[in-house]
């Protein structure tokens, strides 16, 4: 298995054998170990930010099942306009959904909140800051950034998240050591609609349907106007293919709150 312990075991072994060669025969060129380390790199850019490659943490990011179910989420919520507007999406088609908040929009987005919650949507921690250089913090200061946020979220709809989505979909050492202690389930995606970055709303539509499968996990944004804009599309076409819309931790089987 490809992780973070396996490789570094495999790469200090490399580096010890050929240390040794060097000692004993002065045979390993400088660029072998310019090769090494450029290797080794790459591998930790992939493990960080690549959610879904389980390198230093198992991330959730999809189901395993045969059943056409999908789940749909949205991040960096609740914001006053954009929320309101796919929570009407979402009522109108009777479907749930999965909301993973930051905590510091919750204190001007109160109602809205709650609204999202009483009307079935599961509502998870997507830390208190989302700080652009929040995967630099320390394990202490990244635990008590999510724990900023559960207090948030509790302080409205007497909820305690156990579900977790890493911002920027980065994970590295201390994020797992913040995860383990504060015994957050961490969630990723296996559909990332990149509606923060594409605006053309046929092309945003294109590319999030064409990659559906059973068990598939949509990461969408709040605050992206075209994702309000092509969703009803985007769930019409879901439907139309048979696909059955389960909220996040229904399909997942697992426990939404502490």
């Amino acid at each position: 298995m490809l992780n973070f312990r396996n490789a570094n075991i495999f790469f200090i072994s490399l580096l010890l054998l050929s240390v040794a060669i060097q000692i004993v025969e002065k045979s390993v060129a400088v660029y072998f170990y310019i090769i090494l380390a450029g290797v080794y790199s790459l591998l930790l850019f992939y493990g960080c930010y690549y959610v879904g490659s389980n390198f230093f943490i198992p991330v959730i990011c999809s189901a395993q099942t045969s059943k056409k179910v999908i789940a749909l989420s949205f991040d960096d919520g609740p914001t006053a306009g954009n929320t309101l507007q796919i929570l009407k999406i979402l009522k109108d088609v009777n479907a749930e959904a999965a909301f993973f908040c930051i905590g510091s929009h919750i204190a001007q987005n109160k109602a809205i909140l709650k609204q999202a919650y009483n009307e079935g949507h599961l509502i998870g921690n997507h830390t208190f800051s989302h700080h652009f250089w929040f995967d630099m913090f320390s394990a202490k200061k990244m635990l008590a950034d999510m724990q900023m946020m559960d207090e948030a979220m509790n302080g409205v709809i007497g909820k305690t998240p156990k579900l977790f989505r890493p911002p920027y979909g980065v994970t590295n050492p201390n994020l797992k050591k913040a995860i383990i202690q504060g015994n957050y389930i961490p969630v990723g995606w296996s559909i990332r609609s990149m509606d923060t970055i594409i605006k053309d709303e046929k092309m945003l539509l294109n590319k999030v349907v064409r990659k559906i499968k059973p068990g598939s996990i949509f990461l969408f944004h709040d605050t992206s106007d075209a994702t309000i804009a092509v969703l009803p599309a985007i769930i019409k076409h879901i439907q139309i293919n048979g696909y059955e819309i389960l909220r996040l931790d229904k399909m997942l089987n697992l426990q939404a709150y502490a």
